[in-house]
């Protein structure tokens, strides 16, 4: 039997001060035990000699100290996990909030995981088929990889999250695919959207949502994306399967970090967020991976609004720094009705080469997204010039290069929030694509994909000057 402390000293927002302590450690589970027999949760953020700042996980309103009873239950906090939690919504607790019953427990985790050893890890190299041609064919997602989405305000980044909570897969039929969807501080018109969007489309079957909404403590939207992690751990770890985990949104994330160490009145760092912002987000990241021995695999998708669309913002730019590149939603693309609005050129994929290929996607894969790529940069040159200096100024080159960079955007980055596109159909695409510039230009493909795969009697493919 635990003991009951009936010391508590003091409440102040959402912390609370218990003297005469004995044993307790960081991160403990807490018991508030009211007189009318109501219990109030909270975890244990400071312990120094005899006392013990704790943590509220809801309102302190109503509480009264003079008759209320602290128990410290000598564990963090935990997630009950089992096979059964696919399918169903969670809160940011981990309760669930879909009208089925309770979760029945194989075992119990704790939310701050355990650290994987790097000498364990797997080299992340299978690739992961979200349907959408913008990340597949030039910013291709790998198993085991952290590849975070940063979008803006008013983009439409959950679209774009409940797009690919929906179409991603793994190629292979042999292979059990899971997605965890984790979303932190949304509005209950968000939450009903991506229930509705899950159930809709029947990805509900193979996903676990944990859904925490804006008015639901700050405390609650720290602990939302460990119990998302932690669910995805037991089943990629202990169940074999390949899970995809989206975070959304980062951002009110570190704004709930913000919150609680101002409330600890710690010392802020950049823009007023706590110095441990890049080592607690690493925490998050970090669970990503494939581990030696093991089949399952975890692979991230952290996606975040930059506030005033500013890369240079903390939460961006340390995410940058721990994950492997990033996506990026451009609001000039979104203003022209580009869905999704991908910004290809800045996006990037560091582990891309490792997932595409033959046996992986297709031979000719990494020459036409080099080209690709190059194609756009030098027709997106064109069309600033063209503003600059007007279109006469364009060598017939140049236009080429120009009506390419517009029918790329259409055709190829723009297919709405319904079309699942496999690797075959969004190369194909670029392929045709490529059939508009002169053959002579295309020199960073082999001939032989040339010869096999370039459409003929299209565009410009027998233009020769």
């Amino acid at each position: 039997m635990r003991k009951e402390y009936k010391t508590i000293r003091e409440v102040v927002g959402p912390l609370m001060l218990v003297e005469c302590v004995e044993d307790v450690k960081y991160e403990e589970m807490v018991e508030i035990l009211q007189a009318d027999g109501s219990v109030r949760y909270g975890r244990v953020l400071e312990a120094e000699g005899k006392k013990a700042l704790v943590q509220l996980f809801e309102s302190a309103q109503g509480l009264r100290i003079s008759n209320s009873r602290a128990r410290f239950l000598g564990h963090g906090l935990e997630l009950a996990v089992s096979p059964d939690m696919i399918g169903r919504v969670f809160d940011g607790m981990g309760e669930p909030i879909d009208g089925g019953p309770a979760v029945i427990a194989e075992k119990r985790m704790n939310i701050n995981g355990t650290p994987m050893n790097p000498a364990a890890r797997d080299y992340p190299a299978e690739f992961i088929q979200t349907g959408i041609s913008a990340i597949d064919g030039l910013n291709t997602l790998v198993r085991g990889q952290k590849l975070p989405i940063f979008s803006g305000s008013g983009l439409p980044h959950k679209e774009l999250a409940a797009q690919i909570a929906r179409q991603a897969k793994v190629r292979g039929a042999q292979e059990e695919f899971a997605v965890v969807f984790a979303a932190m501080g949304i509005t209950f018109e968000e939450a009903e959207f991506f229930i509705e969007d899950f159930r809709r489309t029947g990805a509900i079957k193979h996903a676990t949502l944990f859904l925490n909404l804006a008015d639901d403590p700050a405390v609650e939207r720290i602990s939302t994306p460990r119990m998302a992690i932690t669910c995805a751990e037991y089943l990629a770890y202990e169940l074999g399967m390949h899970v995809l985990v989206i975070l959304t949104d980062i951002t009110n994330y570190a704004e709930a970090l913000r919150e609680v160490s101002a409330a600890r009145k710690e010392v802020p760092g950049r823009r007023g967020y706590p110095g441990y912002l890049y080592t607690d987000l690493a925490s998050l990241y970090e669970r990503a991976g494939r581990i030696n021995g093991k089949k399952g695999s975890i692979t991230q998708i952290p996606i975040l609004t930059m506030p005033e669309d500013d890369k240079t913002h903390p939460i961006p730019d340390l995410t940058g720094y721990i994950t492997e590149g990033q996506i990026i939603l451009s609001r000039d693309l979104y203003l022209k009705g580009i869905a999704p609005p991908v910004d290809v050129l800045p996006s990037l994929s560091r582990l891309k080469n490792k997932g595409i290929g033959e046996g992986k996607t297709r031979e000719d894969h990494a020459d036409t997204m080099n080209q690709i790529f190059s194609a756009y940069a030098r027709g997106k040159e064109a069309k600033e010039l063209a503003v600059v200096l007007g279109e006469s100024a364009l060598s017939d080159l140049d236009k080429i290069y120009a009506r390419f960079a517009d029918a790329f955007e259409k055709e190829y980055v723009s297919q709405g929030y319904e079309t699942d596109r496999s690797i075959e159909e969004t190369l194909e695409i670029g392929w045709k694509l490529l059939a508009m510039l002169p053959r002579q230009e295309l020199k960073r493909i082999h001939p032989e994909y040339l010869a096999r795969y370039l459409p003929t009697g299209e565009g410009g493919a027998g233009w020769h000057g």
